[in-house]
């Protein structure tokens, strides 16, 4: 009986694999129809309920991880796309997670440095085809936006000419290629207050100071909506402000970079006799905040769930996370997370409670 079982599922691997080998296109042609079936013109945000929701498209920093993206949040309001900050590999991985593209109607840029704006050329190309945008994509951040705007505008003039001549001016229209800066002023530095910076259909948006010198200006956000609140640190080293402008939110989403990591990578580039990159490893510590700290500054606001991203350093592991965090759980009463490419974070509307949710960035 076991033989003939045996010879029954062997005979079975056995036409399998001859089929495969008689027939490899034709199978390669299915797996790729699934795939394709699985990924194309998908929208899971038809999935959420209404209220205030962050997708994690980017968690990563400048240093190289092939885990994360560059720094890069998806802010969901109803029916209402943003993104903050868009690092490289940001909009790969909204496409990838499911999130349309074209129905990104605003992004929001925390500071100009080079890790947090690398990826707005995709950002704003996909954005144009993705919905046959008449006008450009509205790209609001503090000074020097307009700036950035024009040079990403500039560098893809060329590539605009050549989609509108292919795909044609109802794809995409030329008077919707690229950005359109939305430069905002700030207090004094000093002055912690919320600036307004937009408002529509329930939802507002506040930018507020954050200290990254010599980095400036550098800000913050918070989104609110039906009794929601979402606040983002950008880049900073700890401030005040935090503490401030995150008071009683449902959710933090705080940089953060671990100093005793960070040494051990010093160490060992110095005995390398990496220089230039040992110098840059100590410069870093003194304009972000580790996770302890983000994490007493959360208390202090009452906030009551506190996520990192832009985590530093590379962490290809899950073992890592508790040497990141260090004591920060002794110092938040909250859930503290270490955020992934494609966690998704919901706060219903008018609610109270959070649900975690994976979408796939692989």
């Amino acid at each position: 009986m076991r033989h003939a079982i045996w010879w029954a599922t062997g005979g079975a691997a056995l036409t399998a694999l001859l089929a495969v080998a008689a027939f490899p296109g034709a199978i390669g042609r299915e797996a790729a129809r699934i795939a394709i079936d699985a990924r194309a013109g998908v929208d899971v945000t038809r999935e959420l309920p209404d209220g205030l929701h962050v997708a994690l498209c980017g968690t990563g920093s400048p240093m190289p991880d092939p885990t994360r993206a560059g720094p890069c949040s998806v802010v969901i309001a109803g029916r209402h796309v943003f993104v903050v900050d868009a690092g490289e590999g940001g909009a790969r991985n909204i496409m990838l997670m499911g999130i349309p593209n074209g129905r990104i109607e605003r992004v929001f840029l925390t500071h100009l440095h080079s890790d947090h704006i690398d990826g707005l050329g995709p950002m704003l190309l996909f954005a144009w085809t993705g919905a046959g945008r008449t006008r450009p994509l509205p790209v609001h951040g503090p000074a020097g936006t307009e700036r950035v705007v024009a040079g990403f505008d500039q560098a893809y003039a060329i590539d605009a000419g050549f989609r509108t001549a292919h795909h044609g001016p109802i794809v995409a229209p030329p008077s919707g290629a690229g950005g359109a800066a939305v430069p905002f002023a700030l207090p004094p530095k000093g002055d912690w207050s919320p600036v307004p910076v937009y408002a529509g259909d329930g939802i507002t948006v506040t930018a507020f100071r954050v200290d990254h010198g010599p980095v400036e200006p550098a800000v913050g956000y918070r989104f609110t909506y039906k009794g929601r609140s979402l606040v983002f640190s950008g880049d900073t080293s700890p401030t005040p402000s935090i503490v401030r402008n995150a008071r009683g939110a449902d959710l933090l989403v705080h940089e953060g970079l671990q100093p005793r990591l960070v040494g051990l990578m010093t160490e060992v580039l110095e005995q390398r006799g990496q220089t230039a990159l040992t110098q840059i490893t100590r410069d870093i510590l003194n304009y972000h905040t580790s996770p302890e700290d983000a994490a007493a500054e959360a208390q202090a606001a009452g906030v009551k769930h506190l996520v990192f991203s832009h985590n530093i350093p590379q962490m290809p592991s899950r073992v890592m996370y508790p040497a990141f965090l260090g004591d920060a759980r002794q110092r938040f009463d909250g859930t503290i997370t270490v955020g992934e490419d494609g966690m998704v974070f919901s706060l219903p509307a008018g609610g109270t409670g959070m649900e975690l949710r994976r979408w796939s960035v692989r």
